[in-house]
């Protein structure tokens, strides 16, 4: 496993993301992702999904100092008591002492920014979360909130995956150094017939999933895949015995735009 290191955070740079997972099958993804050697789990308040992560974690039967665990608070706890409150509820349901790293899950206008902060980098200082950041951020909104928080922020996640142009995003990141977490890193499945990817995956004798994850990973920047079914699950760690080309590189930059979004929520902030 490599890993993405910001602001004092180790991030494991493969990741396994749970959107959408619920149940049973939650817990068994969590755990069975953990045995083949994941250890990086991410979740979120708004996923209702944290107790089940919680009983994979445990199922799995890996020492806690070794597994990264990310959650992110949801956008109606942001008010500073709200927040506090909301965190010590995820810490129950994963049934864990402290969380890896918390993240604010999207901006919030109607809640000043310094206070929500403020209320984040005090979690940490309660021995809540080792490590705070931000998710869903704009440019100008990472630059606000770097400058209005007393503890450093480590990452920002967003999406980001080769249809999407996040270089503004990244050099903002860079700057602050913090990192990229990316979300729907392969693009949702629309990547299951795109000829760039499969002419390159081809020279690699690797899949065009893989080929997006390595390509993520080569930037410096970690990946959380989500997936449903456990095969996949081995597929998506698989790419670290490998190494694209600059050439390569340069070809899966080039299929990007700043209007490549997948994700459509009606709450999302207006992007840079």
């Amino acid at each position: 496993m490599l890993y993405v290191e910001a602001n004092g955070a180790k991030i494991p740079a493969i990741g396994l993301g749970t959107w959408e997972l619920r149940g049973r099958a939650c817990a068994r993804l969590v755990e069975q992702a953990l045995r083949l050697g994941y250890r990086h789990v991410d979740t979120a308040q708004v996923y209702e999904n944290e107790r089940e992560v919680g009983e994979g974690l445990r199922a799995a039967h890996v020492r806690r100092e070794d597994v990264f665990v990310t959650t992110k608070v949801w956008t109606t706890h942001f008010a500073p008591n709200d927040l506090e409150r909301s965190t010590k509820e995820s810490l129950t349901k994963l049934r864990l002492s402290e969380i890896d790293l918390l993240l604010l899950h999207w901006p919030n206008p109607h809640v000043p920014l310094a206070e929500t902060l403020g209320a984040l980098a005090h979690v940490k200082k309660l021995g809540m979360a080792r490590h705070i950041g931000v998710s869903n951020f704009t440019v100008a909104l990472l630059d606000e909130a770097v400058a209005a928080c007393p503890e450093p922020l480590v990452c920002n996640q967003v999406e980001y995956h080769p249809y999407l142009d996040q270089t503004r995003v990244r050099e903002a990141c860079a700057r602050h150094g913090m990192a990229v977490v990316a979300y729907s890193p392969v693009a949702k499945g629309r990547i299951k017939s795109d000829e760039t990817l499969g002419r390159i995956g081809q020279a690699h004798g690797k899949t065009r999933a893989q080929i997006c994850l390595r390509w993520l990973v080569q930037q410096n920047a970690a990946a959380i895949p989500r997936t449903s079914k456990i095969e996949r699950l081995s597929e998506n760690i698989d790419i670290f015995d490998f190494a694209l080309s600059d050439d390569e590189m340069q070809q899966l930059f080039a299929m990007g735009s700043p209007k490549g979004r997948l994700t459509d929520f009606g709450f999302a902030p207006k992007w840079d």
